[in-house]
């Protein structure tokens, strides 16, 4: 949805006013007009500037959701993978113990 404006700086520089018997002070008019001119200018240049600053926002919030997906990942894939490996290294003490129980008792069941 574009917003458009009725007058530009060109449009208010090239109005014409009719002069009545007792019209407005054109030296008046002029400086007013010069005034709505520079303010038009300020107005498109803090347009462009923001719209220059939304850019960049928008290109670094991009690279963050990226580095945010890629963390994520990571963590996931760690957080997948220790318990494998939590849960394979204590079959292993287990079986280890139970070896050892075995031994030790096969030992006093010898004597």
């Amino acid at each position: 949805m574009a917003l458009k404006l009725i007058m530009d700086p060109e449009k208010i520089v090239n109005q014409e006013f009719s002069i009545d018997f007792q019209g407005y002070n054109p030296e008046q008019v002029d400086t007013m007009l010069d005034n709505v001119i520079k303010d038009y200018q300020t107005y498109d240049k803090m347009i462009s500037d923001l719209k220059e600053k939304i850019g960049d926002l928008e290109r670094t919030n991009a690279s963050l959701r990226a580095k945010l997906i890629e963390v994520e990942g990571k963590a996931k894939a760690q957080a997948d993978a220790d318990p494998m490996q939590l849960g394979a290294s204590q079959i292993d003490i287990l079986k280890r113990l139970s070896r050892l129980e075995k031994q030790v008792f096969d030992s006093k069941n010898r004597k």
